[in-house]
């Protein structure tokens, strides 16, 4: 699969993904890529977050890939099994641990529940060996729960821009060939 034959949800966290982020570049460049916007972006609801992104996946026109970061992450995770047959496939970047959503201050106590069902699509998680909201080892527990592939990022912070990760390039030639094999 292309980007072009999907339609891409860019699905940001906690704070909307700048513009210097890496989301919101790729939104930019990626023709057939567009944000799930959330109600309250600094504030979010579970409950909100899920309805958006299933609304958006209800309007695509194409077969979807979903492209989460963070809090994102967690929210694809935990209406995957909701969104039905339309999503072919989970990018998801960073997904923090439920001891550091806790730990959040304004974010709903229900993002912590920790969903640990396996995603029915394809999907690979990206995780960095020193992300100040997950260990790996936590990031290899969401993998292992979501069936998911993990991807090591090495030392990369949250992949966010704030640790140096605005193009990121890297992550961009990852989702191709995550795309290629779907």
């Amino acid at each position: 699969m292309r980007t072009s034959d999907a339609d891409i949800l860019i699905i940001p966290g906690l704070g909307g993904s700048g513009p210097d982020h890496w989301q919101s570049r790729w939104q930019a460049k990626l023709s057939t890529a567009r944000r799930v916007e959330q109600t309250d972006w600094d504030r979010p609801l579970l409950a909100d977050w899920r309805a958006a992104i299933a609304t958006a996946v209800a309007e695509a026109q194409r077969p979807v890939i979903l492209v989460a970061h963070s809090l994102g992450a967690i929210t694809v995770a935990d209406i995957a099994a909701e969104l039905g047959d339309r999503v072919k496939g989970g990018f998801l970047v960073a997904p923090p641990s439920v001891r550091a959503i806790r730990e959040i201050e304004g974010v709903d106590p229900r993002f912590a529940e920790g969903p640990f069902a396996a995603l029915p699509f394809p999907s690979v998680l990206v995780a960095s060996r020193d992300d100040p909201y997950a260990t790996f080892e936590e990031s290899e527990d969401f993998a292992r729960g979501w069936q998911a592939e993990i991807a090591d990022a090495g030392n990369a912070g949250h992949i966010n821009a704030a640790s140096g990760h605005g193009p990121w390039p890297e992550g961009l030639m990852r989702l191709a060939g995550f795309l290629k094999n779907l």
